[in-house]
């Protein structure tokens, strides 16, 4: 989910070490301009948690070699040509959204992620057009294998299988994460990301401010960094000036990688409860429909001072939300439309009249 056409430079970059991230002696330009950084304050969070033990499933456009990301792509699942492993990527989407979540340049060069000792399982379901795709089976692969977190920087319609999927995952335990959509292509949050138990996760720019691309709606959850962006992408180049609600998915996927790792006892509700009531409120007091919860707080949320997840009020049920209509998938190219579609599958009106409405109403926490 690229809005603007990324900007790529090819330079070389040091070997991965697991150590001394937010090392500033040898700062470059690409760590320079990863501007989330400082504003999630992440050299501080690191202290906290990095993520170790933790494996995040990219169901994506698959994840290229990058030195930033050596040692940490794991074999995965390739759905678009049979026999691969999802370490092939055409479009450089997946790699960007796997460097967001988990790169690990050393002292101070080249990307870091938030969570840069998690790994990161390559679902690989998007090629480098339209493609009809059912990606109910690549959560199910994800959750077979062991990811706790699954990142989901795409949208589409939905079909019974995924409906399926989602529901195992849930049962699962596994943290569910997807990108809300981007303007102008998406009129309000699209599939997966309104559906209930799944993350809907909106942009911010620089100044905190709800970033243009990002729709709107009251299934939005949170927000995060996703404007002006600087990530991995194919062969050992750089990503910038990347916007979309799809970086902001990322960087929440990598926020649950931290809990996850930090409080592995934590439930993935109680995650999830935990990064909304932790997040910095934005736009009209409590929950709205632009920044949902609030823009993520990474330290709050790693902090053993904040108020356990659970121990909070009950939730509140909130009206059902309104199913977008699904529209024509765009090319996938990340030079086009910020929200790779999947084509194919079924509109929830069709999938089984009002009760599948029904079936997808968001509940979301108060603050």
């Amino acid at each position: 989910m690229i809005r603007k056409v990324a900007r790529l430079a090819l330079v070389a970059v040091v070997g991965s070490s697991t150590s001394l991230y937010g090392s500033p002696a040898l700062a470059d330009e690409w760590r320079d301009r990863q501007w989330h950084l400082d504003y999630l304050k992440v050299e501080q969070v690191h202290r906290l948690s990095t993520g170790s033990g933790v494996t995040v499933a990219v169901i994506d456009s698959g994840v290229a070699d990058h030195k930033d990301l050596a040692g940490s792509v794991m074999p995965g699942i390739d759905f678009v040509k049979s026999g691969g492993d999802g370490r092939t990527d055409l479009t450089g989407h997946g790699t960007s959204m796997a460097g967001l979540i988990a790169a690990h340049g050393a002292d101070g060069r080249g990307a870091l992620g938030v969570a840069p000792e998690a790994k990161i399982l390559p679902v690989r379901v998007l090629g480098s057009g339209r493609r009809k795709v059912d990606y109910g089976p690549a959560l199910e692969y994800a959750i077979s294998k062991g990811a706790k977190v699954i990142n989901m920087s795409l949208g589409g319609s939905v079909n019974p299988s995924t409906i399926r999927a989602i529901n195992a995952a849930k049962e699962a335990d596994v943290v569910l994460v997807a990108a809300a959509g981007n303007k102008p292509e998406d009129r309000g949050v699209i599939a997966p990301a309104f559906v209930d138990g799944i993350v809907a996760v909106g942009a911010t720019d620089r100044s905190g401010k709800l970033a243009k691309v990002s729709v709107t709606g009251p299934a939005i959850d949170l927000t995060a960094p996703g404007d002006d962006m600087t990530t991995t992408t194919t062969k050992n180049r750089y990503a910038f000036e990347q916007s979309g609600t799809s970086d902001a998915a990322a960087i929440v996927s990598g926020a649950a990688a931290l809990l996850r790792s930090k409080y592995p006892e934590m439930s993935a509700e109680d995650v999830v409860r935990r990064l909304q009531e932790t997040a910095t409120d934005k736009g009209a007091p409590g929950v709205d429909p632009e920044y949902g919860h609030g823009i993520v707080n990474l330290v709050a949320a790693l902090s053993d001072e904040t108020t356990p997840a659970g121990q909070s009020s009950a939730p509140i049920t909130q009206p059902a939300t309104p199913a977008p209509t699904t529209a024509a998938a765009p090319d996938t190219e990340p030079a086009g439309s910020s929200t790779p579609l999947i084509a194919g599958g079924m509109t929830i009106a069709a999938l089984a009249g009002v009760g599948a409405v029904l079936w997808f109403r968001r509940r979301r926490g108060a603050v």
